[in-house]
């Protein structure tokens, strides 16, 4: 044992010392350990642990074993102290202690500990940590009633430091503002970096809007001073969201996700400035997961179908066309709202694949539609800002077109004016390959976005579709009427085609004929229609009637 490294030492039952090696003498740095107890050497922390490691190996027939720390002649020593009871020559019962210096292994451990549960760059807890920490706060808040708030914050101008002058660099400024964050919280806050220039801070006791905003304007403060990093002045700011237990969320899930909402707020509305979470101003829906696995379910089991809303002559009353709308019938759930699935798609990728399966239906729909009607019709298909960004988009067109043989002149394809504006160089491109093809352009909702009459020129655009906003109060609403006439006489002076959505009584339709407008749609003239139901309609040759069987 002596060649081995080992510490040995002869106990009574009590734990008094008969004898100790020559390595227990150098290790502790005592050479006279004998009459001592044991315990004088353990760290009074873990005397607790020795006491009952003692009384365990007088009653049991296996060693004993755990892990101490030891007052060593070169400071704290971390051992692996293992106890068994035995008969001396006298018959009494000794105990034989045997420890083995663990120092290094515990060292490693430590610090393996440390990395599992912090950030490598700055030294700040990770979101491993983070999430114990806020799992503690709101089990300390269920007992106590005390809340706490989360503070969800983003370098402003970070990315251009990135860009410009590299990660080394970047990394380097994140470390500072790390220092300087940590400096401005409290001794009992909890500052995590959680991925790329995110932090998160969590407040106890922090709970009403002003001592959030002391706390979060300590913190801007911080960061709008200069930062001298190898050479360079650089200059970066943070937005900051906010999020209380338990009014904004229940879970560390709510207040994490709430607290990014309020700070992409703060970054919308001019940076360097914390937003607190408010359910009434940020009533977005929340991201339903379940509902977007079963969205990717409903496109493989063909739980998505289309639905065809007439579109008629103002004056004749006579179907021209039909819009095609997408519709999900959820097995167990009936017919989901649009408004539901459609920004869902838009958000996650489906709606390329979607769109590009509605792009194809209605073309080959609308052909039977003709053929049911005996005279030309048209069929408007909405396309989502994505769908128009996709670079197979003209493509997925012509193959549409192809395969149903229809003339692009009987294709209506409608985007909003906010796709315009977002890209015009790439929309200007793509629309004039469209016209090329003889598929005409509608502005969807005209009226409620952009707006810009300088696309009217730009653009080749031959039909502005009125949103409902500007029909449902006509003819009683003076400022209504007022628009609806602008709207109706710059059409004409540009030679657009003009359709007015939402009309809903006779009087809304004889007004909007009377002033030009050349085609209706809406609940009065015809609702959503399944295929079958539109071909009926067409043989008939009568108009729709308001209460027509139609499924939503």
């Amino acid at each position: 044992m002596e060649a081995a490294g080992d510490a040995v030492f002869r106990l009574d039952t009590q734990g008094a010392i008969l004898y100790a090696s020559r390595r227990a003498a150098d290790l502790t740095g005592s050479p006279e350990l004998a009459g001592r107890s044991l315990a004088e050497l353990v760290e009074p922390a873990d005397r607790p642990a020795l006491d009952a490691l003692v009384v365990q190996a007088r009653t049991a027939s296996q060693p004993r074993k755990s892990n101490l720390r030891i007052q060593a002649a070169n400071g704290v020593l971390w051992i692996e102290l293992q106890v068994s009871a035995y008969a001396a020559a006298g018959g009494e019962t000794e105990l034989l202690a045997v420890g083995r210096d663990i120092s290094g292994q515990q060292a490693t451990e430590e610090r393996l500990r440390h990395m599992a549960t912090h950030d490598a760059l700055t030294g700040l807890p990770n979101r491993s940590l983070l999430s114990d920490r806020i799992r503690m706060g709101i089990a300390h808040s269920r007992r106590t009633g005390e809340g706490f708030a989360v503070l969800a914050l983003d370098l402003d101008g970070f990315k251009k430091v990135n860009d410009a002058l590299g990660h080394p660099v970047g990394d380097a400024l994140l470390r500072v503002a790390a220092m300087r964050l940590s400096e401005t919280l409290r001794d009992v806050d909890t500052l995590a970096r959680v991925g790329g220039d995110e932090f998160v801070a969590v407040l106890p006791g922090a709970i009403t809007e002003g001592e959030i905003q002391v706390i979060a304007r300590r913190m801007i403060s911080t960061m709008q001073l200069p930062f001298e990093i190898q050479g360079h002045t650089l200059y970066v700011g943070t937005s900051i969201g906010a999020a209380v237990f338990p009014e904004h969320g229940d879970s560390e899930v709510k207040l994490l996700a709430h607290a990014d909402t309020a700070m992409y707020r703060a970054k919308e509305t001019g940076k360097a400035r914390c937003v607190i979470y408010s359910h009434h101003r940020f009533n977005q829906p929340e991201h339903d997961v379940s509902m977007e696995a079963a969205m990717f379910q409903g496109v493989r089991d063909g739980e998505f179908l289309l639905h065809y809303q007439p579109i008629v002559n103002a004056r004749s009353r006579q179907i021209v066309g039909f819009e095609a709308l997408m519709r999900w019938s959820r097995p167990g759930q009936g017919m989901v709202s649009p408004a539901q699935f459609i920004p869902m798609a838009e958000s996650n990728g489906l709606i390329n694949l979607l769109g590009a399966w509605a792009l194809k239906a209605a073309c080959v729909q609308i052909r039977r539609f003709e053929e049911a009607a005996g005279r030309p019709l048209y069929v408007s298909v909405n396309v989502s800002p994505r769908q128009f960004r996709n670079d197979q988009f003209l493509d997925i067109m012509d193959e549409a077109m192809k395969l149903s043989g229809l003339d692009g002149q009987k294709l209506l394809l409608e985007i909003t004016e906010g796709i315009l504006m977002s890209d015009p160089e790439h929309a200007e491109s793509l629309l004039n390959a469209m016209a090329a093809r003889n598929v005409r352009i509608a502005i969807d909702d005209f009226g409620t976005g952009y707006s810009s009459l300088a696309y009217l020129k730009r653009f080749p655009i031959a039909t502005l579709k009125i949103d409902r906003a500007f029909i449902k109060d006509l003819p009683a609403s003076v400022k209504d009427v007022a628009i609806c006439n602008v709207v109706l006489s710059l059409a004409s002076h540009l030679n657009l085609t003009t359709v007015a959505e939402g009309v809903e009584s006779e009087e809304q339709l004889q007004f909007l004929a009377a002033h030009g407008c050349g085609m209706i749609q809406g609940y009065l003239t015809g609702r959503p229609l399944l295929p079958e139901q539109a071909i009926e309609l067409l043989k008939s040759g009568r108009p729709v009637k308001q209460d027509a069987v139609a499924i939503e």
